[in-house]
């Protein structure tokens, strides 16, 4: 594992490398960590339909939450524009991204069995699918590390890529396997989803069945609405909601112990 440090607190390492394309994540630490400790940790993946966006997008968030005492992971992973690649391609990556951090929990300190996902849009789609996708597996990742984060925290994410959701046309039937409404099953992580309410592309009412669904198999869901608010409403150049929407996941995050 070649891990290069940026700046005090930042490194960066490459957690999968596809024929020439070298995928990065960018690792925020907490101040003065005790080696003989555990962390808890918080992976990111940006939103941009699968299409486009930066790891940039959560830095604001990493930031906070390395502050907070947590590891904290910005994920790079493939999109059409630069890769010219599908969702399944980005899925595939992000359940790598999952799988790394948690077998080199000990090389980052971090406690396998507290690592939450976390992203927006269609990077919220990723977090969430990394809990419930059997397949979209890359034949070089090691099977029995499980993807499967213990935690989610999502924003505005796309849970429903079935014929009246996103992404569909690009997606098609295989949305059985691949959309998170259409997968939820006993012993899904404890999450956490922000929406506003004037969302064009993730309805209240998508959301809100996903929670009661949750319910249903005994798994924890959190909504927040945001009234009159639209997609990529938390982002950080809306301050006030970016602020509001980061305390609500630092609360949750609280409840499960994860931070004090």
């Amino acid at each position: 594992m070649s891990v290069t440090t940026l700046s005090l607190g930042q490194k960066q390492v490459v957690y999968k490398q596809v024929d020439t394309t070298s995928l990065v994540m960018r690792i925020y630490l907490p101040e003065k960590m005790d080696p003989a400790k555990q962390y808890p940790a918080i992976v990111f993946f940006f939103g941009g339909g699968w299409n486009s966006g930066s790891f940039g997008q959560f830095e604001p968030h990493a930031k906070h939450f390395a502050e907070r005492g947590m590891v904290c992971f910005l994920v790079d992973y493939r999109v059409k524009s630069r890769q010219k690649t599908s969702p399944f391609e980005s899925l595939k990556d992000a359940k790598s991204a999952m799988r790394y951090v948690r077998k080199n929990a000990k090389q980052f300190n971090i406690d396998p069995d507290r690592i939450a996902a976390s992203g927006g849009s269609a990077g919220g789609h990723l977090a969430a699918a990394t809990a419930i996708a059997n397949d979209y597996n890359e034949s070089t990742d090691d099977l029995t590390v499980s993807s499967v984060p213990n935690a989610l925290v999502l924003f505005n994410p796309v849970i429903d890529n079935g014929p009246a959701g996103y992404g569909y046309e690009r997606i098609g039937e295989a949305y059985k396997n691949f959309s998170p409404l259409h997968n939820i099953k006993k012993g899904m992580p404890p999450t956490i989803i922000m929406v506003g309410t004037k969302d064009k592309l993730i309805p209240v009412e998508t959301v809100s069945y996903y929670k009661k669904a949750m319910e249903i198999i005994g798994s924890r869901c959190d909504l927040s609405l945001y009234e009159g608010e639209e997609h990529g409403f938390f982002n950080v150049k809306n301050k006030e909601n970016h602020q509001k929407t980061l305390m609500e996941a630092d609360k949750f995050l609280q409840s499960l112990g994860y931070i004090k």
